[in-house]
């Protein structure tokens, strides 16, 4: 077998030898150590907003009153202060995370919090099909991480108007949905205006994300489970697969609205 070797004294080489980064951020809330994750040092402090509002830690972004990011290079902290009624919560449901790249529910000592008791989401209607015409290439497209190294999970928002308003990247599935989430609630848009992508498998714990987060369509490049199917019906979440050669296959479409008369067609 042979293998190939990368040499540094080869400037035709240097785009090939690039690899995806990492760190371990630690992650406090009021001074209360919470976490540690491993995650792709960029847009941290959007990771951290997603983070917290995905998983429950606080319930809105007025919760969130101050946040540092500190240090550098493979070790780094988010310092994080919240509301005292956030807090409180925190404290209340509080578990202990070990978060690796490729983590579902880490450190869950409880069923209850594996499933979650959740708001159902307000039902929305089906993006237009036109809207996913060559998606696949234009997220290969945005992925612009992921052209260089590899290795990198993405989530993105296609607005409205069909068009990929953004992309966020990172090793762990769940940290790239969190850093979309923290963009969408710091650039103050609606995420039920357009739909998310996430370009991994669809885990159970994206499904609790988007219905936190006010996500209305979520599309997934591989199939879902039963089980995500099943959460996503419960909780009026349009769950949408998107296969490499057919057409998007709609899992769970928004309920039937009833009409003016209360009478669903």
């Amino acid at each position: 077998m042979l293998y190939a070797t990368l040499n540094s004294a080869e400037p035709h080489d240097a785009r090939a030898a690039l690899l995806a980064e990492e760190c371990a951020l630690a992650i406090s809330y009021n001074g209360l150590n919470h976490a540690v994750m491993m995650v792709t040092p960029q847009d941290l402090e959007e990771f951290v907003v997603g983070f917290s509002l995905a998983g429950g830690l606080i319930e809105r972004l007025d919760d969130l009153r101050d946040l540092r990011l500190l240090g550098d290079g493979s070790a780094r902290r988010a310092d994080v202060q919240v509301s005292p009624r956030a807090f409180w919560t925190l404290k209340h449901q509080r578990r202990q995370l070990a978060g690796t790249s490729g983590c579902g529910l880490c450190g869950v000592d409880a069923l209850d919090q594996a499933l979650p008791q959740l708001v159902p989401l307000q039902p929305t209607a089906l993006p237009p099909e036109g809207h996913f015409h060559e998606l696949r290439q234009r997220i290969a497209s945005a992925q612009l991480m992921a052209r260089d190294s590899g290795a990198l999970h993405a989530a993105l928002y296609v607005d409205g108007n069909g068009k990929i308003a953004l992309c966020r990247e990172d090793i762990g599935r769940h940290n790239a949905l969190d850093k979309l989430i923290g963009a969408l609630t710091l650039q103050r848009r609606k995420p039920s205006e357009g739909f998310v992508v996430v370009t991994s498998r669809c885990s159970l714990e994206l499904i609790h994300k988007a219905v936190r987060a006010g996500i209305g369509t979520l599309v997934s490049l591989s199939a879902p489970t039963q089980l995500t199917v099943q959460w996503a019906r419960q909780h009026h979440l349009n769950l949408i697969h998107l296969p490499h050669h057919s057409a998007p296959r709609v899992y769970s479409p928004a309920p039937a609205l009833p009409d003016q008369n209360g009478c669903h067609p």
